[in-house]
Order: structure tokens, then sequence, then C-alpha cells
């Protein structure tokens, strides 16, 4: 069962999400060279579209799409069983639930589910954002990510800007618009160790690719 799942998996990607994202809406990455090869790997993007993930799921080409896994919310993505089995076996989410209050055993931790895939060696996706902002608005990061490095120092977190999905697909519409998606790559970062260091790092990172990208500032 598990071999047939994953050939379904492959083959959506490869005949649905691939011609979707590089022939009906065009894929211009900046800064490929930066994005790191080793295993594992947290990628930290902005998020404005359904989209993203399937984008940045794309970046990674087929050969490493079976290490490649999203965080997505768990009231969400499985509020349903049909959902339910397609997020986690077709797409490959990773379910966190949000807003877990009073968890004391490290195994419920909310972040454990994230923890346990970095440890299997997998390229964990992540929007620090939170919940879908709008459209080619780019919002600082929530430092929920700090909670993540914190246990994997040597982890390589890669910072993505994307823009262009947020018109193809933002929140709240159903109706794909062809635009051009643009990735903009950042250098590759670490825990430095410093909370406030490695945020503002980071969130420095993520506004000087937006500038590359000639989008506004964040308030």
């Amino acid at each position: 069962m598990q071999w047939l799942v994953g050939k379904l998996r492959f083959l959506f990607f490869l005949l649905i999400v691939r011609p979707v994202m590089l022939v009906m809406l065009g894929f211009n990455v900046r800064g490929y060279e930066r994005l790191p090869k080793q295993r594992p790997l947290l990628v930290v993007a902005n998020h404005n579209s359904h989209l993203d993930a399937l984008a940045l799921m794309t970046l990674f080409g087929m050969r490493r799409l079976k290490y490649v896994q999203p965080v997505a919310a768990a009231d969400y993505f499985l509020s349903n069983r049909l959902l339910a089995w397609f997020a986690t076996n077709i797409i490959g989410i990773i379910p966190v639930h949000r807003g877990v209050q009073g968890v004391h055993d490290e195994r419920e931790h909310p972040l454990a589910p994230i923890s346990e895939a970095i440890d299997n060696g997998q390229i964990v996706i992540l929007f620090p954002e939170g919940s879908r902002g709008e459209p080619e608005i780019l919002d600082r990061f929530k430092t929920g990510i700090i909670h993540i490095v914190k246990r994997h120092p040597d982890l390589l977190v890669s910072p993505i800007f994307m823009h262009g999905l947020g018109k193809s697909l933002p929140r709240g519409e159903a109706l794909l618009v062809p635009f051009v998606c643009d990735l903009f790559i950042g250098e590759p970062l670490k825990w430095t160790g410093n909370r406030k260091g490695f945020m503002d790092e980071l969130n420095g990172t993520m506004q000087s690719l937006a500038d590359e990208a000639g989008v506004p500032s964040w308030d």
C-alpha cells in the first residue's frame, strides 16, 4: 500500500503540479546556488497563497520529492477523511496542531512532528508568518521557529522569498490566475544561540530578498 501511495504522489507532482508551476504559471528562481543540497534542511518562506508549498516542493525536483514535507495546520487539513488522506499521503504534510495549551509531555508538543521529520533527514518547509497573509505583503516571522532551531542547532535554515503567487491564488479565491512565480533564495542561516540576533538576521534576510523582488517593506 505504501508503495502505491508513493507512486501516486510521484505521478501527482510529475503530471499535475510541475506542469502547472513550470508551464502554466512560469517559474523564475534567483540564487538557486544558495539552496543547500544537504539534509535535513529547514526551508522558511513567506506565505500568501494555497500554491506556496507546491511551488517550494517543485524547487527540489522529482529526485528529492520524497524527502520534502511542508508544515500545515492540522485543524484545516485534517478536517475530513478525504482531505486528510490527500494532504498527508499525496502532499506529504506534517500536520501541526495550533494553539495547544498546557502541553507538558515532550511527545505531545505541537512541534514534535517537525523535530521528528528533521531527525529523519527530511526537508521541512515552514511558513513562520503563520496563516496566509495579504497578497504580496511580507509580515515579520513569528518566533516559534526558535523552538525548532534550538533543538537542532546544526540545522541549516534556507530563507526564500516568493513573489507572484499571491496574485495567482490568494486567500479566499478558488480561481487560478496565471502570474509568474519568482523565488528569491537567500544565504542559509544557523542558530546563533541568541534569540533576538537570530530573528533579526532572518527577518533582515527576508526583507533584503523582498527588496530584490521590488515589493514594499513591511510596517
